[in-house]
């Protein structure tokens, strides 16, 4: 096969065709300058793009003739639905996403990438996720093209050779073009009481040496500077997303890495996305690998670091302890993701916790509504089941939920919810046996 190397994004464009199906991965893998130059044009009769996690307002998703199928809504994806785009969430968890991809076999494949080595290496910098092995076999089938856009701004990154080697290389690739694009600038929110309420009410359930899995967010972002401002260490990293926190804690010199058994002396992800000091961070360093979804998510994995905690967030939990983290009001806000991955892994050794924090009330235009609930049906979906779950976090204290009956477990959820709401909840629970 021989590499095209594309002048332009508008030239590797032009292997689109105007009926034909493309997969560009998650967020961090998300080819801006192609999807930018596909938004140019306006010949789409019928165009599939499969995705996750826009990055930005790519208005080839808005176009006439395109349908856009994502795994994990965000701001960009509820904009194009809530303006009318033909955009349609598919229920998945992110591990999900590779067998999709084989079902589907979209005919273009395309992705981001750090600019070749002396080799001729592409590392796929900020993205291993469920689509490397989709990558290879599209390259290697004359039927079907790879895209691969590079750029200098984009950091070298490494997997765990010899079976992930987390890199594709120039003679797989069909199309290739340099590109000025930058990965998401995504500072994290700044935290207010509420957060640091809760923040301090869920680091009593990390003790030293423990291996975090942190959420994007206010909460594991503050959770994270508190532990490395703290006196604890010895931490370890095995988290989906490698955040701006988990990037201090590695600087304050608080991860070790040393309790995790098979992932021993690294900090594993699959992906990473935050501010620009984070990606000169993960540039060429060896500490942080890159794994595909299936390992990092794995709940055997997860279970096999010691002292293993997970904290993640929701957007409510019901009296039964389903947790509702991807829709509000009945509508996609985000996706499955590995949210019940990691509370399946962190119960299946007794060392471990995992940490669901969420605010106690939301503000909304009649009053404040309680984000803890008698039944998320109908206005909610469950996203992680009420067996998966072992410690709900607010900032009026903790529930540790797992051994409870289900009567303890609403009286307990009761104790934590905000106090104006705590009577209707209470009368709630009494009802349940």
């Amino acid at each position: 096969m021989t590499t095209l190397r594309a002048r332009s994004a508008a030239e590797a464009a032009e292997v689109v065709r105007p009926e034909d199906s493309l997969a560009i991965g998650l967020g961090p893998a998300h080819p801006k300058r192609f999807l930018d130059a596909l938004g140019d044009r306006d010949d789409w009769r019928d165009l599939l793009i499969s995705g996750a996690l826009l990055t930005d307002l790519h208005q080839v998703v808005a176009a006439p003739g395109v349908r856009y199928h994502s795994g994990f809504f965000g701001p960009a994806e509820r904009f194009f639905r809530d303006a009318g785009a033909a955009v349609e969430y598919v229920p998945a968890d992110f591990r999900r996403f590779a067998t999709i991809a084989q079902r589907i076999r979209p005919r273009v494949m395309a992705t981001a990438t750090a600019p070749p080595d002396a080799d001729g290496y592409l590392s796929l910098s900020l993205h291993a996720g469920a689509l490397v092995d989709e990558w290879h076999r599209c390259g290697a089938d004359p039927e079907r093209v790879l895209v691969v856009e590079y750029s200098s701004a984009y950091p070298t990154t490494f997997g765990l050779p010899p079976e992930h080697t987390h890199r594709l290389h120039v003679d797989e690739v069909d199309v290739l073009f340099e590109s000025d694009a930058a990965p998401i600038d995504l500072p994290d929110p700044e935290p207010d009481d509420v957060d640091r309420a809760i923040a301090a009410q869920a680091q009593r359930f990390i003790p030293d040496h423990a291996t975090l899995q942190t959420g994007i967010g206010a909460i594991p972002s503050l959770l994270a500077t508190l532990l490395a401002e703290g006196d604890g260490g010895g931490y370890g990293v095995h988290s989906e997303m490698f955040t701006n926190g988990l990037m201090q804690l590695h600087l304050a010199g608080k991860v070790t890495n040393a309790n995790k058994g098979e992932f021993d002396g690294f900090s594993v992800t699959t992906f990473a996305a935050g501010v620009p000091a984070l990606y000169e961070f993960l540039d060429q360093n060896p500490d942080v690998r890159f794994l595909p979804v299936e390992v990092v998510n794995d709940a055997h994995v997860i279970a096999s670091n010691e002292r293993f905690v997970s904290i993640n967030g929701a957007t409510a939990i019901d009296l039964f302890g389903q947790v509702a983290a991807d829709t509000i009001g009945g509508r996609q806000y985000s996706g499955t993701g590995g949210h019940e991955d990691f509370l399946a892994g962190a119960g299946l050794q007794l060392d471990d916790t995992s940490l669901l924090c969420l605010r106690s009330v939301v503000d909304r235009p009649e009053g404040t509504a309680s984000r803890i609930v008698p039944n998320l049906a109908p206005e909610m979906l469950v996203t992680t089941p009420r067996h998966q779950v072992d410690v709900v976090v607010t900032e009026w204290g903790a529930a540790e939920l797992q051994g409870l009956t289900v009567r303890e477990r609403a009286e307990a959820l009761v104790r934590i919810a905000h106090p104006d709401h705590r009577a209707e909840l209470d009368e709630a629970a009494r009802s349940i046996r």
